[in-house]
């Protein structure tokens, strides 16, 4: 049974999404210790995190970067707020998708549903890209000398340009790959995600792997 982890101080909000979770067939757990919410998260072993921006001690932007400095643990941040900016910054700390309250209960158990999907899709056995060493599995490039950590959707897009590779690759396929329906991804998202994986590729010595092609797509070269 996968186990998801709740990160929200609204005790109403707590147990409806616990409800739906396990109505749903997930093992749901709630949050309580917020004032070491990052060793709680990690410790629980869950399998995706949803994770309310506005928590007491620190907000669940900061959390969200303390995770990913140690885990790819899937995370669906949520929030009460709907500036562009929140949605942003929360992808380009390394979220796998954000949604805003009030949210429809059938679309946030879609949204789980996609993600795990995805789990299951990149834990793959390990291929290579020129002298990288790839490993969906754990969600890792290695060059010998240094390895990048990959975000699940880094390493999907990733997977997805090489499987295609010398080929264009459209955002509409890269989009509906994330998210199995293009329209619960923004455009935003996409790019602040594609903007990570070139950092991730030149940071191992490949700045220009990715290329754009206007109104195309982006090919692996």
């Amino acid at each position: 049974m996968r186990k998801i982890m709740i990160v929200e101080d609204e005790k109403v909000i707590c147990e409806e999404l616990c409800a739906l979770l396990k109505n749903a067939g997930y093992e749901a757990e709630i949050l309580t210790d917020f004032a070491h919410s990052v060793s709680v998260i990690l410790d629980s072993n869950a399998d995706l995190v949803l994770l309310d921006i506005n928590i007491p001690k620190m907000n669940g932007e900061q959390v969200l970067r303390e995770i990913r400095q140690q885990s790819d643990v899937p995370v669906i941040m949520v929030t009460s707020r709907t500036e562009e900016l929140d949605e942003v910054l929360s992808m380009s700390y390394g979220a796998d998708d954000y949604i805003t309250k009030p949210y429809n209960p059938t679309i946030l158990l879609l949204r789980i549903q996609a993600i795990l999907k995805r789990t299951e899709i990149s834990g793959t056995g390990s291929c290579s890209y020129r002298d990288i060493a790839v490993n969906p599995g754990k969600g890792v490039l290695d060059s010998g000398q240094t390895q990048m950590i990959l975000t699940k959707n880094e390493m999907l897009i990733f997977m997805t340009l090489l499987q295609h590779q010398g080929q264009i690759v459209s955002r509409d396929e890269l989009m509906t790959r994330l998210w199995d329906n293009s329209e619960y991804i923004s455009d935003n998202a996409l790019t602040v995600n594609i903007s990570r994986l070139r950092t991730k590729l030149a940071q191992l010595g490949y700045p220009d792997a990715i290329e754009t092609r206007k109104k195309q797509g982006y090919v692996l070269i």
